[in-house]
C-alpha cells in the first residue's frame, strides 16, 4: 500500500512540476549542473511509464496474463489507473485510462524487462489479443534481446530480455 501511495505522489508531483515548468521564466543567470554530482544523486532518470489504455479491464487482463501479475486498479479523479507491481527501485509502469490519454504505435517506446527470456510472454501475446509486430531477435550477444507486441488497446511495447 506504501508503494501505491508513493506512486500517487509521484504522480502528482509530476502534474504540478509539469505546471510549473510551464508557467515559469527560467532565470537565465542559473548555472549549470555538473552531470557528474547530478548523477550520484540520482537512482533511475526515469522513475513512472505511463501506458494509456481506451479499456481498462481488457489491458488489466492482457498485462495480469502476459507479465504474470496481480495488477491493483485504482482512480484518481477523473482516471483510472492499473499500477504494475515493482520492485522499491525500480521504474513504476501504470496503465491510465483519461481524456488526455491516447493508445498509439507512434512515439515513446516503452520496453518491458521481462528477465531472462520473453518467449514465454510473447508466446501469450496473440492469445490474449495482442498482435507480435517483430518476433524475438537479438540485439548482440551482451545485450539480449527484444521483441514489438501490439498491446489489446493498440499501444506498441517492447520486451526486453538476457536470453
Amino acid at each position: 500500500m506504501k508503494k501505491v501511495i508513493l506512486i500517487l505522489v509521484m504522480f502528482g508531483l509530476g502534474f504540478i512540476g509539469c505546471k510549473k515548468e510551464t508557467n515559469s521564466n527560467l532565470d537565465s543567470t542559473q548555472t549549470e549542473s555538473n552531470p557528474k554530482e547530478t548523477s550520484k544523486s540520482m537512482k533511475n532518470t526515469i522513475s513512472i511509464v505511463e501506458i494509456p489504455v481506451s479499456n481498462m479491464d481488457r489491458a488489466i487482463k492482457f498485462y495480469q496474463t502476459i507479465l504474470n501479475v496481480s495488477i491493483e486498479k485504482m482512480a484518481m479523479e477523473d482516471t483510472e489507473l492499473g499500477v504494475i507491481p515493482a520492485d522499491e527501485n525500480s521504474v513504476s509502469v501504470v496503465l491510465v485510462k483519461g481524456k488526455d490519454y491516447t493508445p498509439t504505435k507512434n512515439g515513446i517506446m516503452v520496453y518491458l524487462n521481462l528477465g531472462d527470456d520473453l518467449q514465454p510472454a510473447l508466446d501469450k501475446v496473440e492469445k490474449n489479443g495482442g498482435k507480435i509486430v517483430l518476433p524475438k531477435t537479438l540485439i548482440s550477444p551482451e545485450m539480449g534481446y527484444y521483441a514489438f507486441i501490439i498491446d489489446t488497446e493498440g499501444t506498441k511495447i517492447g520486451f526486453h530480455s538476457a536470453k
